[in-house]
């Protein structure tokens, strides 16, 4: 028997997939409710102390994630289960680091505005003429990136428990629609650190 055949054929462990499910929605919650927190509660650094190097590393978390995901896809699709399961992991990791130091990011620094040369945090009329398009391609990838991130986060987490837990037909349906999200978010994450970069 093939390892795949022999993974295929692994009961499912229900009981552990009910508790990971609980886990998925307590997860999920506290993500939303820290992000949503993030544009209104600021946390004061120590003097000297400054987060500004982090966006260039979420870029680097963001592109990792990217990588692992299609060397995942390309694992599956030649039914290595322990390779897809290695760049799963390994990308679920990246998004894990990811997520715990954007929000640190965002609850210690001001927010970076695409446009603002004076570096004001305001957006003025004049910045705005001079942005021009450009600016409005930036906000339709910036919003298609947050809402698809907040949106698909459940459902990644839910994948991975399905396959987790042995239950092969339901991860598959799953990862059918949620991978490609998932690849969106993770791309476009460093696409929207390549257009904020000139005004960090």
């Amino acid at each position: 028997m093939s390892e795949f055949e022999e993974y295929r054929n692994r009961e499912a462990n229900l009981t552990l997939a009910k508790k990971l499910t609980v886990g998925v929605w307590i997860v999920t919650v506290v993500v939303l409710a820290l992000v949503g927190m993030m544009r209104f509660v600021t946390v004061e650094l120590p003097e000297g102390v400054s987060l500004g190097f982090l966006p260039p590393f979420h870029a680097l978390l963001n592109s990792c994630a990217a990588v692992c995901l299609v060397l995942a896809l390309k694992a599956i699709k030649g039914k290595r289960i322990e390779q897809h399961r290695g760049w799963i992991y390994v990308a679920m990791g990246c998004s894990l680091v990811f997520l715990l130091s954007y929000v640190t990011y965002h609850f210690t620094m001001p927010e970076a505005v695409f446009g603002d040369t004076n570096g004001d945090g305001v957006l003025q009329n004049g910045e705005e003429d001079a942005a021009g398009v450009l600016r409005s391609i930036y906000l339709a990838v910036l919003l298609s990136h947050i809402a698809l991130a907040a949106l698909s986060l459940p459902f990644i987490l839910m994948t991975f428990v399905y396959g987790f837990t042995n239950q092969f037909a339901k991860h598959r349906r799953a990862a059918r629609l949620v991978f490609p999200v998932w690849l969106y978010v993770a791309v476009t994450g460093p696409v929207v650190y390549l257009f904020l970069r000139p005004y960090y």
